[in-house]
């Protein structure tokens, strides 16, 4: 996936601001997918001459002016493009930071690993709370025309759950093995 795809997904929901943008990249594919506002205004800048999207500045007083951004013709058939694109081997690939630490911990203390899978599985236990106790599904859904859609967020939302649910199991079985 790329960024640019993911905000033509929102896009095709409706029109947004790229603040509009950033908070509802944060509240729906941040677990997956992250993300800098600057990225975000970087990619909506490009997209806009590949003519995928448009904006309109608003005018506002006595607050800043607004660019509402809209989806296009051209901007919709590449976010269908890219939608059907088969799944890939690079579906599969991932990038860890605590992995490749914890791939190369036999210079640690076995103590200082075991502390740090500690902390790794409480930051999993906390992505898994908010995924659990998260609302956001709903609250959008009913922003949206279609129905469909808010199944298809679950999707994502349940492989999160399964997802951080198997990071906690794993890092305790670590913790467990180096005692």
């Amino acid at each position: 996936m790329s960024l640019k795809h993911g905000l033509l997904g929102l896009l095709d929901y409706g029109s947004m601001t790229g603040y509009d943008l950033c908070k509802a990249f944060d509240d729906s594919l941040a677990f997956f997918w992250q993300a800098t506002r600057s990225q975000v205004y970087r990619e909506l800048t490009a997209m806009e001459k590949n003519k995928w999207l448009e904006s309109d500045l608003v005018i506002q007083t006595g607050k800043p002016n607004r660019k509402v951004y809209k989806l296009t013709k051209e901007g919709r058939e590449e976010l269908d493009r890219w939608l059907a694109t088969p799944a890939g081997m690079e579906d599969l690939e991932s990038r860890s930071a605590f992995l490749m630490r914890l791939f190369f911990s036999s210079r640690l203390n076995p103590r200082q690993t075991m502390e740090n899978l500690g902390r790794y599985r409480e930051l999993c236990k906390g992505a898994l709370r908010t995924l659990e106790e998260g609302d956001e599904i709903e609250e959008y859904s009913k922003e949206v025309s279609d129905p469909r859609a808010a199944l298809y967020w679950k999707l994502t939302q349940d492989f999160g759950k399964e997802y951080y649910g198997m990071c906690v199991r794993w890092a305790e079985e670590s913790i467990r093995i180096l005692q």
